[in-house]
């Protein structure tokens, strides 16, 4: 819990920069580096637990629940900023945003034989708009969920160590 509220905490910060980053490129260009940090920071805390706690010893499992349990931690903490986002602060803008993408995604498909892409994006459009704030929320923390569970693999793999053997 103690290194996922930290990378919670991170993590509301780098979702800051995700709104302001349909307006100013540069932020969301950030957004995506700080994004690709963050199984760097998984292993620096797995290491420091491991280090620290566990006497400079983990097996896969201890590992890859630590990162697991971390990961869980930090999406509960900031699925509670993103309700609070899209409640009280978004207005629709993130949605709009997706539109506007997804329309102008269409237009350079043009007709050429692309109906059934431009009729998804329209359903995709009309699911986004009729989303509510809770929903939003969900989605992002499922997103985050099932990623970061992807992630704390390879990082327990990394991050393992076995206690070393005696020598004879």
């Amino acid at each position: 819990m103690h290194f996922g509220t930290y990378m919670g905490i991170f993590w509301i910060l780098k979702f800051i920069l995700y709104p302001l980053g349909f307006k100013i490129t540069f932020l969301l260009i950030l957004y995506a580096c700080l994004s690709l940090a963050v199984p760097f920071i998984g292993y620096f805390y797995l290491k420091s637990y491991r280090d620290r706690v566990c006497d400079g010893v983990i097996s896969f499992g201890q590992a890859c629940l630590f990162t697991l349990l971390m990961y869980m931690f930090a999406s509960l903490l900031s699925s509670v900023a993103y309700y609070v986002y899209f409640q009280f602060i978004d207005n629709g803008f993130i949605a709009e945003q997706y539109c506007y993408l997804y329309d102008t995604l269409g237009g350079m498909l043009g007709n050429g034989g692309n109906e059934n892409l431009i009729e998804a994006m329209e359903l995709a459009k009309d699911n986004i708009r009729s989303m509510t704030p809770i929903n939003m929320t969900f989605s992002f923390l499922s997103n985050n969920i099932v990623i970061c569970s992807i992630i704390a693999i390879p990082t327990a793999l990394i991050g393992m160590r076995r206690r070393k053997t005696a020598e004879a």
